[in-house]
């Protein structure tokens, strides 16, 4: 069978984004290992850029050495499309700590997060959170997210 010819268009990002990897990504996946559910939900928790919106970024540069803290501030000048009135938002912690981040949530409660854009508490979520496409995740993928989750460092700030 002949080769198929295929372009691959660059992705267009609502918000300005400055090119520094997820350390995980610049160390690839391996096929073999995604039966794991950890590996698999660090997997795609690396293409779904979680971490990047939820992890500490000072001057443009990511703190990666405190993945899943939170704290990243989203406003209508960083984020396009937004009207300049949107108030904006904070990215939450969602590392294992019980109360600063998500460690007492249930699973049930995270995914929810995650495909529909609703907290623990019943407040919804504020944009940049690509909720309807995480809506789409399968339940195996939403559990292995889960699962890689629950193995974040628990941080407080």
């Amino acid at each position: 069978m002949p080769a198929i010819r295929s372009e691959v268009v660059p992705p267009v990002y609502r918000m300005a984004q400055k090119h520094q990897p997820f350390p995980d990504a610049e160390a690839g996946f391996s096929d073999e290992k995604m039966g794991d559910p950890v590996y698999r939900g660090r997997y795609l928790v690396t293409i779904g850029h979680c971490l990047e919106c939820h992890s500490p970024q000072e001057k443009g540069v990511f703190d990666y050495g405190r993945l899943g803290a939170g704290g990243r501030v989203f406003n209508a000048e960083l984020v396009q499309g937004f009207p300049s009135s949107w108030p904006g938002s904070r990215a939450a912690n969602i590392t294992s700590h019980p109360t600063a981040g998500i460690g007492a949530w249930t699973d049930d409660e995270i995914k929810r997060a995650i495909t529909q854009g609703i907290s623990r508490n019943g407040r919804k979520l504020q944009p940049p959170m690509g909720i309807s496409y995480y809506a789409k995740l399968t339940p195996a993928d939403l559990s292995a997210i889960v699962a890689y989750l629950r193995t974040l460092k628990p941080l407080e700030k």
